[in-house]
């Protein structure tokens, strides 16, 4: 594929979404949307700085940012946006773009904020507090950006076969966590997708423990949970490791998570509903009566966050569509004693997920 030709395509993909976003707007009966959440803005423009904001409308399609970026923003804007640089007031300066009902992300505007837009609009404008406009576009992953999410799991898997080729017995959680980031840094990464999760033993039990200066002992569990960021976009997966020989326990409980993350794989595919994917793997542990030790939703969303829309749990709304981007990551978590989780990144299909995580899960020993 030519330059050329890469360029037209990502030009048409944030022309595509800048036209989801009008006709959500539309939708809504809105004039304008002012978008301040940066994931949202880069999303619709390709912006990754950390100033900006867009005013999207039928006449208006604008970037406003400060003086710092405004060189960064001609090299990487999508979408058709005119770049205004104010560098003094940007509420004033968004003020100036809004028209009629304008519409706002009241998660991402602070009261402070919103005081002042209001004043800067006076009573000619009306501003409308939304919620989750964009996020609701970003659900559904276009072939890029399910490249992009692959590309992350592959160098993340990658990573860790890398680290687990040296010895993890006696040295610390966070020395392991800190050597994972950076084999992931050393393949690509441009970050990290969130701190990694490096818990033995009894720390396992918490589900998102903080990597301790602690060494692994032999005959403990060994959990990890990591992801890396690629072009904006995040991957998470979790696996858990025997360091040496463990009990007897500790293999049971394995398999019995192993059983219902399999379980709900089987049926995560497009139509199936959010609530009704976490029952089928809660339905396998409370069967087993560990039922309340599986305390949170079986996953979440991911792409230019690590959590997003949708849901996957006891409470998740709506049912899956083909596109998203989910973790299937049932657990069972026994305090004071240990923790198993297994975590895959999928891709919903109308027949079924592609599994785009690639570390074996079968109960594996490590030392």
């Amino acid at each position: 594929m030519s330059a050329t030709t890469g360029k037209q395509s990502a030009e048409q993909r944030f022309a595509q979404r800048v036209e989801g976003a009008l006709a959500a707007i539309a939708e809504r009966q809105l004039d304008t949307l002012l978008v301040t959440n940066l994931v949202d803005v880069r999303y619709l423009s390709n912006f990754s700085g950390t100033n900006g904001a867009l005013v999207l409308g039928a006449e208006e399609r604008v970037f406003i940012t400060d003086f710092r970026y405004t060189e960064q923003a001609r090299a990487e804007l999508r979408g058709g946006f005119e770049i205004v640089e104010e560098s003094t007031d940007m509420m004033r300066a968004i003020a100036r773009h809004l028209r009629g009902r304008a519409g706002f992300d009241e998660a991402h505007l602070t009261v402070r904020a919103h005081r002042r837009l209001a004043e800067a609009v006076g009573e000619q404008i009306e501003l409308v507090p939304v919620s989750g406009v964009v996020a609701a576009l970003r659900r559904v992953k276009d072939e890029a950006e399910v490249a992009a999410i692959a590309a992350a799991a592959e160098l993340a898997d990658e990573a860790l076969r890398r680290l687990l080729q040296q010895p993890v017995v006696g040295r610390s959680e966070r020395e392991l966590a800190w050597a994972l980031e950076r084999e992931m840094r050393e393949l690509g990464a441009e970050g990290v997708a969130f701190p990694p999760i490096v818990a033995s033993g009894p720390h396992s039990a918490l589900p998102h423990a903080r990597p301790r200066e602690v060494p692994v002992e032999r005959g403990s569990l060994l959990l990890f949970d990591w992801g890396a960021r690629v072009d904006g976009y995040c991957s998470d997966c979790t696996r858990t490791f025997a360091v040496g020989a463990v009990g007897e326990e500790e293999v049971e409980i394995y398999e019995l998570v192993l059983r219902a993350q399999r379980a709900a794989l089987e049926q995560a595919r497009a139509g199936t509903g959010c609530a009704e994917l976490d029952g089928v793997a809660r339905a396998v542990i409370e069967e087993a009566g560990h039922g309340e030790r599986f305390g949170h939703g079986l996953g979440h969303g991911v792409g230019l966050e690590v959590h997003e829309e949708p849901r996957v749990a006891r409470s998740g709304e709506g049912k899956l569509t083909a596109g998203e981007v989910v973790t299937i990551e049932p657990g069972v978590y026994l305090p004071g004693r240990f923790g198993v989780r297994i975590e895959d990144l999928v891709v919903i299909g109308e027949q079924g997920p592609r599994v785009l995580s690639g570390i074996d899960k079968e109960l594996q020993t490590i030392e």
